[in-house]
């Protein structure tokens, strides 16, 4: 047999090569990920705590890429502490503040939101209609037919006046008011705390009692029928007039709750912004 002629090619070299190709650092890669999960920590728990977002409506992975997206838009603005504080156990009360900071943020918005609902359960108490129950898709348990109606359409005027960017805008200001790294001022919380609660009872009370009002009128209209005309039985005749009465009554306060709304949405997003950026209460 004859031996191919041709050149000898050594892989040596080209193996040497290899080994000098430009490639990622592993310590630059892992702080990378921890600068991205730290920039993604107070926004992803205002959109677990918050009201819709953080719904059975809206799936967990969701919820994560939006929080890891908003937190890859974070990265450039926020200031974060040395490598030396990041790698070491320092990380762990950073951590825990970015996760507080949000968590108040959104239970601050949850609060107030829980008006709507309230007003809602109370309508349906007064009108019939409290055994008419569903799964509310917002909270995910049992709630009145009205008051989940009434929370979705709290919702839509949320979304209408944009007011889910106001409060997106607002968590992005707060990375230059309280830095990453940087200890806040706790002492807000409680008396956010407060004044969320404040605006539920507030809200709920003037939602509900013009429509409770005109509910307790009828009720006693048909008292008084049903007691000078026995034959006419109660349940074949109250139940459907305070039903439709009550039907009626929502259907001629759509505008009025609308402009109601509006006024609760503009209130929680200054109550937001006096949490996050410690602005005051300015109208």
């Amino acid at each position: 047999m004859k031996k191919s002629q041709g050149k000898v090619y050594s892989l040596l070299p080209i193996i040497n090569e290899l080994g000098q190709l430009p490639g990622l650092n592993l310590q630059d890669l892992t702080l990378f990920f921890i600068l991205m999960l730290i920039a993604s920590l107070r926004v992803g728990a205002f959109l677990i705590a918050a009201p819709f977002f953080g719904s059975r409506m809206v799936p967990l992975q969701i919820r994560i890429v939006f929080s890891f997206c908003l937190g890859f838009w974070i990265l450039d603005v926020a200031s974060f502490p040395d490598r030396s504080v990041l790698m070491s156990a320092k990380l762990i009360p950073i951590v825990f503040q970015e996760i507080i900071i949000g968590v108040s943020a959104g239970m601050v918005v949850t609060i107030a939101f829980a008006s709507v609902s309230l007003a809602g359960e109370k309508i349906a108490a007064t009108s019939g209609l409290a055994f008419a129950s569903q799964v509310d898709p917002v909270g995910g348990g049992q709630s009145p037919v009205i008051s989940s109606i009434l929370t979705l359409f709290m919702i839509v005027i949320f979304f209408s006046i944009n007011g889910h960017l106001v409060a997106f805008g607002l968590l992005y200001d707060s990375f230059d008011i309280i830095p990453i790294g940087q200890f806040a001022e706790y002492s807000r919380l409680p008396k956010m705390g407060l004044a969320s609660a404040e605006l539920m009872l507030k809200t709920s009370a003037m939602l509900m009692l013009p429509i409770v009002s005109i509910m307790l009128l009828i009720n006693v209209s048909v008292g008084f029928i049903t007691k000078s005309a026995p034959q006419l039985n109660l349940f074949s005749f109250g139940f459907p007039m305070t039903i439709l009465g009550a039907i009626f009554i929502l259907y001629f306060s759509v505008d009025a709750l609308a402009f109601g709304f509006q006024d609760l949405a503009k209130a929680v997003l200054r109550l937001l912004g006096n949490l996050l950026m410690g602005e005051t209460d300015g109208g």
